[in-house]
């Protein structure tokens, strides 16, 4: 459940954001808080931005004019940096939620969460690395849609199979050290404090490896072994197969 006091301001940048999922973005925002601050930024005089024009007034959302003052340039980064630093020092927020694909932007989420800010980013599959490591949680904007009732998998993105789950290594370390990180003498971990010590450390979503939950993408994986106790799942790690010795030759 939405935590409605925590105060979000979503900035958008529309030169490098879908209008066509910006009502998922919204969906995904209300789960975190309120988004008091909605704004999108761009050059509304351009015809590469009409697909915009219809959800902004529809979900209430700020345009904000920002010209193209030199050809090859994006202006509305530095108009969306100067806005979202002009927040920050206002004092009235908990948290930003930044839209784009634009790894630019990525100095500026390190700056948000060095003054204690969650950061929510939202970009599509081609966001580039920094960025989307940057971001406190970063979510492909292909992986949000409707989930199928059958087997929890996003309808949208196609899940990793486990020999693809296992060849990421980012992926395994962080599941590891988190299990590990939690884990009693027997090894056993609850999954929700998994979830939270990954949050705390890496830019995580399930979806964006097409599962709906942290339980789905373990259990697919392959690598833990899991119990469920009442409401309560717990994961521990599979013991891992040594590599016969080598005979010695005399």
């Amino acid at each position: 459940m939405a935590d409605t006091d925590t105060r979000i301001a979503l900035l958008i940048d529309a030169d490098n954001a879908p209008a066509a999922k910006i009502d998922l973005v919204l969906n995904e925002v209300a789960r975190h808080g309120v988004a008091n601050v909605r704004r999108a930024y761009g050059n509304w005089k351009s015809s590469n931005l009409k697909g915009w024009e219809a959800v902004l007034h529809e979900y209430a959302i700020r345009p904000i004019q920002q010209f193209a003052y030199s050809s090859g340039k994006n202006a509305s980064d530095m108009a969306m940096v100067i806005d979202a630093m002009d927040l920050l020092y206002a004092r009235n927020l908990d948290a930003f939620a930044i839209v784009s694909s634009d790894a630019d932007f990525t100095p500026l989420v390190m700056r948000l969460l060095t003054d204690g800010m969650k950061v929510y980013g939202f970009g599509e599959k081609k966001t580039p690395a920094p960025f989307v490591n940057a971001c406190s949680k970063f979510t492909y904007v292909e992986a949000l849609g409707a989930v199928s009732p059958d087997n929890g998998h996003t309808a949208a993105t196609s899940p990793k199979d486990a020999q693809e789950l296992r060849g990421d290594a980012r992926l395994v370390q962080m599941l590891r050290s988190a299990v590990d990180a939690g884990s009693g003498d027997d090894g056993w971990t609850r999954l929700d404090v998994v979830g939270s010590q990954i949050g705390n450390q890496a830019s995580f979503d399930p979806r964006n490896y097409g599962y709906r939950k942290l339980s789905d993408l373990v259990k697919a994986a392959g690598l833990f072994e899991l119990k469920q106790d009442g409401k309560v799942i717990w994961v521990r790690d599979k013991p891992r197969r040594r590599a016969p010795a080598k005979k010695k030759i005399d």
